[in-house]
């Protein structure tokens, strides 16, 4: 399996940018499927986004539409979050998975079967 670090969260006032890294190891990162989950306080890990293989396909909760943008650079085995216009709900702990195969959806944390270890991300008002 891919082995996933994140790194870039911090502490930002409302309506600032965050960009956030994953590091995968190994040399078949090109053949993960990559996604953003996030998770708050006392609630339930959710989707962010979702990028394909090749970067063609991308999928984004509703609630980061237009605000978030999933990339990733296969030649330096990294997949990105760009996060601008933040929100105090943004507030959570964000982590990185990603899993091999075809994948249909937006999908849920059950369809990924390797994580990072999480970076938090703070959004003050």
């Amino acid at each position: 399996q891919v082995q996933l670090v994140e790194s870039g969260g911090g502490l930002v006032q409302a309506g600032d940018s965050l960009r956030l890294f994953c590091a995968a190891s190994g040399r078949t990162f090109s053949r993960y499927g990559m996604a953003w989950f996030r998770q708050a306080p006392g609630k339930e890990r959710e989707f962010v986004a979702r990028i394909s293989v090749s970067g063609g396909t991308i999928y984004y909760a509703d609630s980061v539409k237009g605000r978030f943008t999933i990339s990733r650079d296969n030649a330096k085995n990294t997949v990105y979050l760009q996060m601008n216009s933040l929100k105090p709900e943004d507030t959570a702990v964000y982590y990185c998975a990603a899993r091999l195969g075809v994948l249909f959806g937006r999908g849920s944390p059950d369809d990924f079967t390797s994580w990072g270890q999480g970076t938090q991300v703070t959004v003050s008002s």
